[in-house]
C-alpha cells in the first residue's frame, strides 16, 4: 500500500536506510560530482534557488540531489519514467536527506502527472528534466510558473529534440542547457553507460545467453552504437537498422551488418529500439518475427514499440515472468515485450554504472551553476554546455581514474593558431 509522507510521495518510510546504504555506495563511483559538491558546500552558488527535478529516482541520481542541496538550492524531485525509481532511494532522501522526493515504482500515469506537478506548486526557479516532461507540463498546463523561471536542463537526447522543437516554434520560455549534448555526456554515458545497462536490463528480465543470439539494435546514434557493441562482446550477431545513411555507414564499417527492419523483423531473436522516435518496431514488423522473440526498448519514452498495434493482432496477454508480457498472436506465435516496453535498463535494472553517471551528473551541477551566474545574458532557446565546463569535467575524470596526459608546447599552440607557418 501507498504510504504518504510529507513532504514527497514514495511507497515506504521504512526503506531508507538501505537506500543511504545503496546511496553512499555509488557515491564511492562519482569522484567528480564528490568534488563539486565540496565546492558547492562552501561557496553555495545555488543559494536561494527552487530546483524542480524530473530525473530518474536512482542513487546516482540521489547523489546528484545532494550536491545541489549542499550548492544551497531547494531541491523537489520526482521521477522522469513511471517504472525507474529505486523504492528505497526515495524514501532515503525524503528521510534522511530532506529533499521532497514524489516518485514510486510502478506509478501510474495520473500519479505520475501529479507527481510533476507536485514539484511545480513550490513555483521554482530553475528546472532540471529528463524527458522534457516537466517543461512540457509546465508550459502547457502552468505557463504563468515560466516567469519565475531563470533556466534549466535537459538530460537526454529526446528531451532536447522536444525543447529544440518548443524553441524553433518561438514558445520555449526560458533558456535550457543541453547536457546531453556535451562530449563527457553523449560519448560515455550514451554510449558505454547505455550499452552495458540495456543489455543488463534485458539479462535480468530474462537470463538470456547473448552468444549466439541474433540482436537487431535499431537506431544508431550514440546509445545504439553502445548497445551494438556491448552486444557484439557477449557473442551475438548484430544487426543494424538505421534511416540515416551516414549513421547506417557507419555500423556497416563498425562491422554489423545492416538492413531494414523489415528484412531484420524474419531473422532477429532479440530486438532492441533505441531512436528516440516511435514506432520503431511496428506490427507490421512484428507480422514478420519469429516465434518466441524478445522484443526491449531503451529509448526514453515507451512510444517506440507499436504495443497498442501489437495488442490489437493478438489473442492473449500473459505475464511469464517478472517484466515479460508474452503476447500469444492470431497464428500462435508467442511475442515477448519487456518492460512494458519502457527503458529496459531501469524497468529491470539498475540503470547506468555509477561511474559512468558521475560525469552526466558533473555537467548537470556545473550547468546548474552557470545558469544561476549567466541566465540574464541568455536567451530563451537551447544552449550547448560551455566548452570550459565540458573540458573540466573530462580532466577531473582522468586525475581520478589516476591518468594524466601532455599539454601543448608554446611552440604547438602558436603552430595550431597560425597561417603563415608551412612547408
Amino acid at each position: 500500500m501507498t504510504k504518504k509522507t510529507d513532504p514527497g510521495d514514495i511507497k515506504d518510510p521504512r526503506l531508507s536506510a538501505e537506500g543511504v546504504k545503496r546511496i553512499t555506495w555509488a557515491e564511492r563511483e562519482m569522484p567528480v560530482l564528490r568534488q563539486i559538491k565540496e565546492r558547492f558546500s562552501k561557496d553555495k552558488p545555488l543559494r536561494g534557488l527552487k530546483v524542480a527535478a524530473c530525473l530518474h529516482v536512482t542513487t546516482e541520481t540521489a547523489n546528484l540531489a545532494i550536491t545541489l542541496k549542499e550548492g544551497g538550492a531547494d531541491v523537489y524531485l520526482c521521477a522522469s519514467n513511471p517504472l525507474s525509481t529505486q523504492d528505497d532511494v526515495a524514501a532515503a532522501l525524503v528521510t534522511q536527506y530532506g529533499i521532497p522526493t514524489f516518485a514510486i515504482k510502478g506509478e501510474d500515469r495520473d500519479t505520475y502527472y501529479e507527481h510533476i506537478m507536485s514539484v511545480l506548486k513550490p513555483k521554482p526557479h530553475m528546472t532540471m528534466d529528463d524527458g522534457a516532461d516537466l517543461v512540457a507540463m509546465l508550459h502547457g498546463e502552468r505557463p504563468d510558473l515560466a516567469e519565475n523561471i531563470i533556466g534549466g536542463t535537459e538530460e537526454t537526447t529526446t528531451g532536447v529534440i522536444r525543447l529544440k522543437s518548443l524553441a524553433k516554434d518561438g514558445k520555449l520560455q526560458y533558456p535550457v542547457v543541453a547536457v546531453n549534448d556535451a562530449d563527457t555526456k553523449h560519448f560515455f554515458d550514451n554510449r558505454y553507460g547505455t550499452g552495458q545497462s540495456t543489455l543488463d536490463g534485458i539479462t535480468r528480465a530474462t537470463n538470456m545467453l547473448w552468444a549466439g543470439k541474433t540482436v537487431v539494435v535499431i537506431g544508431y546514434g550514440w546509445c545504439g552504437k553502445g548497445v551494438a557493441l556491448r552486444a557484439s562482446g557477449m557473442g551475438a550477431k548484430t544487426i543494424v537498422c538505421e534511416v540515416d545513411p551516414i549513421r547506417g555507414l557507419e555500423a556497416a564499417m563498425d562491422g554489423h551488418r545492416v538492413m531494414k527492419a523489415e528484412e531484420a523483423a524474419e531473422i532477429g531473436d532479440v530486438f532492441i529500439s533505441i531512436t528516440g522516435g516511435m514506432k520503431a518496431i511496428d506490427r507490421k514488423h512484428v507480422a514478420l518475427m519469429k516465434d518466441g522473440v524478445l522484443l526491449a526498448n531503451s529509448g526514453h519514452f515507451n512510444v517506440e514499440i507499436d504495443i497498442n498495434g501489437i495488442e490489437e493482432d493478438a489473442d492473449s496477454k500473459t505475464e511469464v515472468r517478472q517484466y515479460v508480457e508474452q503476447y500469444t498472436m492470431h497464428d500462435g506465435r508467442k511475442i515477448n515485450i519487456l518492460g512494458e516496453g519502457r527503458l529496459i535498463n531501469l524497468a529491470a535494472a539498475e540503470g547506468h554504472p555509477s561511474a559512468v553517471m558521475d560525469m552526466s551528473f558533473a555537467n548537470q551541477a556545473l550547468s546548474a551553476e552557470y545558469m544561476a551566474s549567466e541566465y540574464r545574458n541568455l536567451k530563451n532557446q537551447v544552449y550547448t554546455v560551455p566548452q570550459d565546463i565540458d573540458a573540466e569535467i573530462g580532466r577531473l575524470k582522468l586525475l581520478s581514474m589516476g591518468i594524466q596526459i601532455d599539454e601543448l608546447t608554446e611552440e604547438q599552440e602558436k603552430y595550431l593558431q597560425s597561417w603563415d607557418v608551412g612547408t
